[in-house]
Formats: C-alpha cells, sequence, structure tokens
C-alpha cells in the first residue's frame, strides 16, 4: 500500500513578483511542511524578503501561486493569512518601543479571544524567555538588542502560529547573541513550531534547519537538505559569489 505524501503547510508554486518593471522573484518554487524548520539563504538584494512580503501578502505575485494549507491565498490580505496562523518576527525585531513588555506581548495575541489559552501561552513564553519576565513594565525600547530578539519572538509565539516567520534573526546582533538566538529558535522548533528563516548566516541556519533553499537574483538555484547544503560547493559558490 502506497502511503500519500503529506501536503505543504506553505506552497510557492511558479512565482514572479515585480517591483514596477523590476522581476524580483523568478519562478520560485518553495515548499514548507507541518514540523519543519527551513532556511531560506541568499545575499543582499536576492529576494528574500520579497519572498517574505510575497507570503505574508505584502506583495501581491504578477503570477505564480501561494498556497497555505491548501488554499490559494494569492488574493488574501495579510491579515486573513495572520488568522489563518502566520506569524512574523521581523528583520530589525521592530518591537513597540513605548510600550511595555507586557504589552508587546499582549499584541501578539490581539486576534484571539481564548483568556485562558492566552494566560498559557504568556506563561509558556516567559518560561522560555526567563528574562523577560523580570522585564515586563519596562519600556521595550529600552531592552538591548538580544533582549528586544527574545520579545519579538515571544510575540510572534503569542499568536500561536502555525507558521513562523523569520526575516534575519542574527541582524545586528554580537556573535554570542546570535548563537544564543539560534539556540532559542532551535529550542522553538522541537518544541513543535513550523518555522521558514531568512537569514544571510548560511552556516548559523544550516545547523538548526531540516532543509534549505539558495536564492540568486531572484531564482532558488540550490534546494537539499540542511547537511547537504552545508557540504556543497555549488551552494557556497552560490552563496558567496565566488
Amino acid at each position: 500500500m502506497v502511503t500519500a505524501k503529506p501536503q505543504p503547510l506553505l506552497q510557492l508554486v511558479d512565482v514572479n513578483t515585480f517591483y514596477g518593471a523590476i522581476h524580483i522573484l523568478q519562478a520560485v518554487n518553495l515548499e514548507v511542511y507541518a514540523g519543519e524548520m527551513v532556511s531560506l539563504l541568499g545575499g543582499n538584494a536576492c529576494g528574500k524578503s520579497t519572498t517574505l512580503k510575497t507570503i505574508l501578502g505584502i506583495v501581491r505575485p504578477a503570477s505564480g501561486q501561494v498556497i497555505f494549507d491548501g488554499e490559494v491565498i494569492n488574493q488574501r490580505p495579510t491579515s486573513y493569512r495572520i488568522q489563518r496562523g502566520m506569524a512574523v518576527v521581523p528583520e530589525n525585531r521592530r518591537v513597540f518601543g513605548s510600550m511595555s513588555v507586557y504589552e508587546n506581548l499582549e499584541m501578539g495575541s490581539y486576534l484571539r479571544d481564548d483568556g485562558a489559552g492566552i494566560k498559557e501561552d504568556l506563561d509558556h513564553v516567559l518560561t522560555l524567555f526567563p528574562k523577560l519576565k523580570a522585564m515586563l513594565h519596562r519600556h521595550a525600547g529600552t531592552l538591548s538588542g538580544g533582549e528586544q530578539q527574545m520579545l519579538a519572538l515571544g510575540r510572534a509565539l503569542m499568536s500561536r502560529p502555525r507558521l513562523l516567520l523569520m526575516d534575519e534573526p542574527s541582524m545586528g546582533l554580537s556573535p554570542l547573541l546570535v548563537e544564543q538566538t539560534f539556540d532559542l529558535i532551535q529550542n522553538i522548533h522541537k518544541q513543535g513550531t513550523t518555522i521558514l528563516m531568512v537569514e544571510q548566516n548560511a552556516n548559523m541556519a544550516l545547523s538548526v534547519a531540516d532543509r534549505g533553499y539558495v536564492l540568486q537574483t531572484g531564482r532558488i538555484v540550490l534546494a537539499d537538505r540542511a547537511e547537504a547544503l552545508l557540504n556543497d560547493a555549488q551552494m557556497r559558490k552560490a552563496y558567496l559569489g565566488r
């Protein structure tokens, strides 16, 4: 008896995206299955952030399909995609600096109305990030870069996401904080969260991911298991340009 292959939670099929006349994403195909952590790698201006914006509906593809849990969502607004279970940890954290840590975490659950579940998830987030527990009433803008990254992760988890999208989680962090951040991401993934992570730090991203894709000038040039990509000479050439 042949077992049917599971359906991807997220799928991009031949997606083409333009900014004006500039062709940014060129026939991009990508899949993320429930329970996976997938890394999308590439240098500056290769289309990584545009891919995330296309998934979130901030940018609409000119052709191709964005499919989430079996539904083509090309014409769906960002709010609908968030309601369906997407959450994002944006580039440079983008916490609400004038609001408290607690208020930032509350914002992550603003679409939910299950009070008991929200309380349970808040307790879980503060267990994951015990430093935040002592800072609940501090303005988020006074936190360090590493603390803000914890807060941005915690805020996203408060929505109980089915798919967590992360945009350059290592950006602007010291090497030690980068290592700590990836330890946290790996821990979150091990607890069952499906993650698509856009990242320039190929070694760190692939060390925690299940699979990876490499984008170069808007095209997927490599896709494989993370371990295979780490040892692939073509990946180093495509990623590093040498």
